[in-house]
């Protein structure tokens, strides 16, 4: 693990470093508001409907109630009304915490197919400029492949630059459930890469699930591809605050106190999306049992007990990560706080050998993903500590994996 310089004259270098970034940002980019959308989207269309709606003559839940009062308010219902509903609003249902996961698998497949016919049409649409055509396609033949035949996506709004979860693995018979939060510039578009797959959400899910069956074949575990919220676009303003990860974190609580059984679950949370799972830390429910951060800029706090949760904390950085020369502090809420690498926060520091840089750690065949898989499984003797220690584990015990030593 690399060695920490904590001389004074290195955090006074680090605050100077902090504060030129912060007014070269301000310089050039200004500040980047939340600002709300004036022509009704199609996700806000669909909710109207739906608060005006009814069923057999009685008004539809609130969406925004406690899931658990959805999914009894589902289970009421027959087969044909589920149907019904998802087909009427299938942006609402496919989106609701608390409707069954099959049927918002079902819902969503609707709602990208009606996504799908619109960017069709916006390509041929003369009133946008080739470059807006341009975008219509790529955002198409995205859509067009979330609709292959066997992907479940747990989440989708085309509003915007987009939002999409994704899971592989059965959510509804999962003994471990694994969720990976992503960092910046998530979207639609990428969601999933062809280069480079597995610097992207689906790519880092798909190779994580399949790196936990490979550690632990008897176990059924489900992971979740959850980029499922507005991500900053870029390293700037909204990067370099909490504001997007405060939505995110809300979003992200909502997932977990929704999600079916009682299975443990995994955070994964690389980049900006560990602030997001810093934030939220606090507030998840006691069946996440873990979070797990790769490449942070910090958790919004400068210790690890200071998140206020009963899960294990782990942190890995790799040595060539350029994220370990951003200043770690927070200044006038700019900056997010301590290094989760650091020995005075209190992390659990694991290896992330063969992760090359801040986009590798879900590579197959890394230090860094196998790691992430024993979490994910539960199997806590068998991760492998930052510099061949053994104090990532102290205190945690569990049976290590068949697939690996």
């Amino acid at each position: 693990m690399t060695s920490f310089d904590t001389s004074p004259q290195l955090g006074v270098r680090r605050a100077l470093l902090a504060l030129a970034v912060v007014f070269v940002m301000l310089a050039t980019s200004g500040w980047t508001a939340l600002r709300g959308q004036r022509e009704s989207t199609p996700f806000q269309a669909t909710l109207a409907a739906w608060e005006h709606g009814e069923l057999h003559g009685h008004r539809l839940p609130d969406p925004q109630s406690e899931p658990g009062a959805l999914a009894r308010f589902f289970a009421s219902l027959t087969e044909a009304d589920r149907t019904r509903l998802a087909h009427r609003y299938p942006l609402v249902v496919g989106n609701m915490n608390g409707a069954p996961v099959d049927l918002r698998y079902r819902a969503n497949r609707i709602a990208l197919a009606e996504a799908r016919e619109t960017e069709r049409e916006r390509m041929r649409d003369p009133r946008l400029t080739p470059a807006g055509q341009h975008e219509a396609g790529r955002r198409m033949h995205r859509l067009e492949s979330l609709l292959t035949r066997g992907r479940n996506i747990l989440a989708f709004s085309p509003d915007g630059s987009g939002r999409v979860a994704e899971v592989f693995g059965d959510l509804g018979t999962a003994e471990r459930v694994s969720v990976v939060v992503p960092g910046v510039d998530t979207d639609l578009l990428t969601f999933q890469r062809t280069q480079r797959r597995y610097s992207a959400p689906a790519g880092m899910a798909e190779a994580l699930y399949r790196t936990e069956r490979a550690a632990s074949p008897g176990t059924r575990t489900a992971v979740i591809a959850w980029a499922d919220y507005t991500a900053p676009s870029g390293i700037g303003m909204d990067a370099a605050t909490a504001m997007r990860a405060e939505d995110g974190a809300v979003r992200l609580d909502a997932l977990v106190r929704a999600l079916p059984g009682d299975a443990p679950v995994s955070l994964f949370c690389h980049s900006y999306g560990s602030v997001v799972c810093g934030v939220a830390a606090h507030r998840l429910p006691d069946r996440v049992a873990d979070i797990a951060v790769a490449g942070s800029p910090g958790m919004r706090a400068a210790k690890a007990s200071h998140l206020r949760t009963s899960a294990e904390v782990w942190a890995m950085r790799d040595a060539d990560d350029w994220i370990e020369d951003v200043p770690y502090l927070e200044l006038g809420g700019f900056g997010h706080g301590a290094d989760p690498v650091s020995a005075a926060f209190g992390a659990r520091v694991l290896s992330a050998d063969g992760a090359h840089g801040h986009a590798g750690y879900f590579e197959p065949g890394t230090e860094s993903l196998w790691n992430f898989a024993e979490i994910g499984v539960g199997a806590y003797s068998s991760v492998h500590c930052a510099d061949d220690a053994d104090d990532c584990r102290a205190g945690l015990s569990a049976t290590a994996p068949a697939g690996r030593a």
